[in-house]
């Protein structure tokens, strides 16, 4: 299985998407190679905050271990919940700073390829061919890629400083694969509203998700969330302290939850208006394997 990288700098690094791309060999991908830690590090870039101590390489690899650690003998997808909130705390990162693919790149590649192959090979491969993982849990898209995913689901779930939220999401697999991509999730109260849902146990599992996420979209075509559940105006300063705090802050705790950014919560009329309507939608919402009601006949069919 791919092993930790044999050489780390002091330093997290930008990898451009083309630098990238020489490293996804199908060796690396099906877990048999490791990544060459010396070729890569040459040609990374250095963070344009190289000097502060949110770009100390060592608090991340040191939350990587423990992740594997803690979660060895578990399903990997049970890791998504407890690493995406510390992943989020560790890294304190402006939404400008997370949208740089070359970020994610360097950590998939020259911080944690064995987690990323732990996390995401398959159990069976397709057409009798030896399971692989696929390259855009490298390099890929905010909400594919390993660790951008996790990040971005800590960010927009969220309520605030509290990350409980962010574990309720992402201990379901949908809310990462299907929900994550949804423009309207940015809206705060209705990313909200969906965790409400799930934490009231109307939303339990992940076809309820795949049912209630359209049924969502369809609405958001005809009615304006942010109308008809306002969010409070977004204060930047919270953030900007909370990202100056790293320099003195300590590693994020194993246990407990940490803090994020000390803003506003979400209004709580907006969270719950969105949820009793969004309750209605899954209400009507066709799942799969859920027995519906004929109307003429009064029966389950």
């Amino acid at each position: 299985m791919t092993d930790k990288p044999n050489h780390f700098p002091e330093r997290l690094a930008l990898l451009a998407d083309l630098n990238a791309a020489q490293y996804l060999t199908d060796g690396l991908l099906t877990g048999k190679e490791d990544v060459p830690a010396i070729a890569l590090n040459k040609v990374s870039e250095p963070l344009p905050y190289a000097e502060e101590s949110r770009a100390e390489l060592e608090p991340l690899r040191d939350l990587v271990d423990d992740a594997l650690h803690a979660f060895r003998d578990e399903r990997p997808t049970v890791a998504d919940a407890w690493l995406a909130p510390r992943l989020h705390a560790t890294l304190r990162l402006s939404r400008r700073e997370a949208a740089d693919r070359r970020f994610w790149n360097y950590l998939a590649l020259g911080v944690a390829p064995d987690y990323v192959v732990w996390r995401h090979l398959p159990e069976l491969g397709k057409d009798g061919k030896p399971p692989k993982v696929a390259a855009d849990r490298f390099r890929g898209a905010y909400y594919k890629q390993a660790f951008a995913r996790l990040w971005w689901a800590a960010e927009l779930f969220r309520n605030g400083s509290d990350y409980a939220p962010v574990v309720t999401a992402c201990g379901n697999q949908e809310m990462l694969n299907t929900v994550l991509r949804m423009d309207v999730i940015d809206h705060r109260p209705t990313a909200q509203a969906m965790v409400r849902l799930m934490m009231r146990g109307t939303v339990k599992t992940g076809r309820e998700v795949n049912a209630l996420a359209p049924a969502i979209n369809a609405s958001a075509a005809t009615l304006m969330y942010d109308v008809m559940a306002p969010d409070e105006e977004r204060d930047a300063r919270p953030l900007l302290a909370w990202i100056d705090a790293a320099e003195s802050a300590p590693a994020v705790g194993r246990r407990t939850l940490p803090l994020g950014p000390h803003e506003a919560k979400a209004p709580e009329a907006s969270v719950e208006s969105l949820a009793d309507h969004f309750a209605e939608l899954f209400a009507e919402a066709p799942v799969r394997g859920r027995p519906t009601v004929d109307e003429g006949e009064g029966e389950e069919r």
